[in-house]
């Protein structure tokens, strides 16, 4: 009875474990930039969106947003210009900060957000990358990494097998020894 006991608490334990990782690797509802791509070279900012289709004379507009500013209307606004299947928007001569870029398409709605650090131009071998819509800022000197669904799994696959090796050696352990 007290093994059965253990198996099922043990059992349920290694379950719970080995969904966490899964969970956190689901994407999440609340993602705001991921119908946009933002980057910057020098002092450029530029964003790229393919969600924003044309009333025939136009994309929609984006807006580059300081620390300061709160919504769309306060920002440096830009319209799109492109394709059907590629629409851009760049500013010119950007100072050093940190920024939001804001795409709302011709029908109202809202393309995506992310936030962006645009790098002092006298400092040599940094360059600014997009920084995560949600979390914070992690690593050396303030760079970031994404890491795709296939690497979470992984990493997933590799939680599971541990904890389920430790289950299977703490079970070993309380059996009597046998000769």
């Amino acid at each position: 009875m007290r093994t059965t006991q253990i198996l099922l608490r043990s059992g349920l334990t290694v379950a719970a474990t080995a969904a966490l990782p899964l969970t956190l690797a689901a994407p999440s509802a609340v993602a705001l930039g991921s119908g946009i791509s933002v980057s910057t070279t020098g002092s450029t900012v530029s964003v790229t969106t393919g969600a924003c289709p044309s009333n025939g004379s136009s994309f929609g507009n984006a807006s580059l947003l300081s620390s300061g500013q709160a919504n769309f209307a306060q920002g440096r606004q830009m319209p799109l210009t492109g394709t059907s299947t590629s629409q851009t928007a760049a500013w010119q001569s950007v100072g050093a900060g940190t920024y939001t870029v804001i795409v709302v398409c011709q029908d109202g709605t809202t393309a995506g957000t992310q936030a962006i650090i645009v790098a002092a131009p006298s400092t040599p071998g940094i360059s600014a990358k997009p920084s995560p819509t949600l979390g914070v800022l992690g690593g050396l000197g303030g760079t970031t990494r994404h890491y795709g669904t296939l690497t979470l799994v992984g990493g997933g696959v590799l939680v599971a097998t541990g904890v389920g090796a430790a289950a299977w050696f703490l079970r070993r352990r309380t059996k009597p020894n046998r000769l």
